[in-house]
């Protein structure tokens, strides 16, 4: 099996680059390589890779600065997907692509099933439907996981952003009333290569699939829980408060969805996938970055 990874600097890129290696030849193009704002190039190159499987992982994912940025926002999450799209309809290649929460308005009280209908209340969120619905247009075979809450151990992510700060101030205030569930970047790349391993077949499971963890959580109780793994661990932490706020306390630019729980049960039942518990990435996570401090 041939494959291409774009957007391998990313979070999930980074992670993709060790998953999908068993399942055959990688090529891996980073931004560098890969300009999603050069749509001509972006073609040729998805064109002449003659692959069987094409992985994108790249994204605009500055959800507050896409509100004033949105023609760059739409090139790279709706414009660039589509024409990776067209391609591999093509080629003939199966497509894998990753979508949002953010795509739900957040008002419903239950997780979000696929065959829910999206509302985005952001430019962001508005930017990945529109990536999706390119995708579906273009006839394609795909798969789009929409995941929620992304994190790891590189690059810019509310792990790494929060135990940054805790070691700086005394004291943290977090939201604690929009609920969702954290969803590790290496979970997101093992799920996804097992599932091109069943997809790749031209009778293999294709369509839209909800991805994350199971259980849920605040931001609040998810800063709480790795904080305390760290601390307990033996990193030196300076805040000794975290206190809970809620969203109206802290303005952004984008809004962002109250309820971002996600229903997952079309994956498990699809892939046969078993989704852990969202704590079990995050002890992960927090162990190995322990590790590396205390080497």
């Amino acid at each position: 099996m041939k494959l291409l990874l774009l957007g391998a600097d990313g979070q999930v890129g980074w992670e993709l680059r060790q998953s999908l290696a068993p399942l055959g030849e990688v090529s891996v193009a980073d931004r560098v390589c890969a300009d999603f704002e050069q749509l001509d190039a972006l073609r040729e190159l998805v064109r002449a890779s003659g692959v069987d499987v094409v992985v994108n992982a790249a994204a605009y994912t500055a959800v507050d600065r896409a509100e004033s940025e949105s023609d760059l926002a739409t090139r790279i999450n709706a414009d660039a997907p589509g024409v990776i799209a067209e391609e591999c309809e093509r080629l003939g290649a199966l497509l894998v692509h990753y979508s949002t929460d953010y795509v739900f308005d957040g008002e419903k009280v239950s997780p979000y099933a696929e065959t829910d209908a999206p509302n985005p209340r952001s430019v962001y969120g508005s930017t990945k439907l529109l990536g999706e619905q390119a995708i579906r247009a273009s006839g394609c075979r795909h798969l789009i996981f929409r995941t929620s809450w992304v994190y790891s151990g590189r690059r810019n992510n509310f792990v790494r952003t929060i135990l940054r700060l805790a070691q700086e101030r005394e004291s943290l205030s977090i939201v604690s009333d929009q609920i969702g569930v954290p969803t590790s970047a290496a979970m997101i790349a093992e799920v996804t290569a097992r599932c091109i391993e069943h997809a790749v077949n031209a009778d293999g499971p294709s369509g839209l699939f909800h991805l994350t963890p199971t259980g849920e959580t605040s931001w609040h109780g998810f800063a709480s829980y790795f904080l305390d793994l760290a601390r307990n661990g033996g990193m030196e932490l300076k805040a000794d408060e975290i206190r809970a706020i809620r969203t109206d306390e802290f303005p952004c630019d984008a809004t962002r969805p109250m309820n971002s729980r996600l229903c997952c049960d079309k994956i498990r039942d699809a892939f046969g996938v078993e989704l852990p518990e969202w704590r079990f990435h995050v002890r992960e996570l927090i162990a190995r970055m322990l590790e590396q401090e205390n080497a």
